[in-house]
Parts: structure tokens; sequence; C-alpha cells
């Protein structure tokens, strides 16, 4: 199916995205991107139906040819004080803070948004892979979060975050287990039905 390019007609329109919301380890980050008007690229789709090659190649010319783009996010210790979807909402908030131009409508993937600053939005499920804004945001916010977690890695590699990004593969979970968690480790996320946190008080 053929990304739309708008939602609201004659609107200043920024899609919006997080990145990172089921690790168990490292930020969840949110982008908000300002498309002009009718432009679109081939390779354009939802990050996750993306290969990395094709969303890295993507990144540098949505941040070129966007009206406006912002990246922010929210740390571990703010996921584990107000749990991961308020922190996700927060990282949208503050992606949009950023933006260079104030947007008139906010395009949201997923059914769960706080309005900010009183600007219209519509929470669209799947909407990465329906509009071109969302689907920008998802690259944005993927590959900004992916580059966090390789360089994270370098101090420690243990937990093997270039290959899985923090997400709890069979690896990542087993080197928790074993070494305890890093300082960017999400305490409050639970291995085998307990929290990261009780295991290692």
């Amino acid at each position: 199916m053929a990304l739309r390019v708008n939602y609201s007609k004659n609107l200043l329109e920024a899609g919006c995205d997080e990145a990172g919301r089921g690790c168990l380890a490292g930020p969840v980050f949110a982008a908000a991107v300002i498309l002009p008007a009718r432009w679109h690229h081939p390779l354009l789709n939802d990050s996750k139906h993306l290969s990395e090659s094709d969303r890295n190649t993507l990144r540098p010319i949505i941040e070129r040819k966007a009206l406006a783009w912002s990246v922010a996010m929210c740390t571990p210790e703010e996921i584990d004080k107000i749990n991961i979807l308020q922190a996700s909402i927060l990282a949208m908030h503050r992606a949009v803070a950023s933006l260079s131009l104030l947007p008139q409508h906010l395009l949201i993937d997923g059914n769960r948004f706080k309005p900010y600053l009183g600007i219209p939005h519509t929470c669209i499920v799947g909407g990465d892979g329906k509009f071109t804004s969302i689907a920008a945001a998802s690259i944005l916010a993927k590959t900004h979060r992916d580059a966090w977690m390789t360089e994270a890695q370098d101090a420690f590699p243990q937990y093997h975050w270039l290959e899985n990004k923090g997400y709890p593969t069979l690896v990542h979970r087993e080197a928790v287990l074993l070494l305890g968690p890093s300082p960017h480790h999400r305490l409050s996320f639970k291995i085998d039905g307990i929290p990261i946190g009780e295991r290692f008080p």
C-alpha cells in the first residue's frame, strides 16, 4: 500500500514516532518530522520493513529534505520512574518542542498520546506504514537510537548491543542474568517475569 502524504490538507503537519519501547536497555527515542508537501522517496516506508542499510541511506536524505525535524529521548531512569508508555509520549513531546517550526497538526503512530501545547493530533495505528511523515519519523527515531546503542556497546561489549540494540534476545537476557545490569538497563523491565531491579537490588 502506497504511503499517503497528508492527513489534513493545507496544515503544517508533523509525523511522530518512537523507537525502543520493548528494549531492556537504552533510552526510548522519538522523532518528529515535517516534510515538504508532496515529497516522497521510493525507499520510504515503515522502518521495521526496511533493512538497516536502507534506513541509514534514508536518514541523511530525510534530515536534508525535511522542513523541520527533531529527535529526543527519555532515559532508562525516566522510563523506570514514569513507565515506558508515558516515557514514549514524553519523548515525542520533547521532539515536537525542539522543532524549528511549530506544526499545526500532529500525526502520532499508535493509539495513545497526550495533547501537547494545544496542537491538534490524530493517533493512527500502524501509521508508520500509512503516512510519509510518520514513516520518516520512524526511520529517524530508529537510526538515532541504533547509533546511540552502538556507541554504548564500546563500554559494555558483554551485552552484544551491536547485534541486539538493547532488545531482549536470548544472548542479551543471559548476559544480564550472568553479569547483572549495566547503568543503561531499565530496572523495571522483566526477565522471566521478574524485574531486573528486583533480581539485582
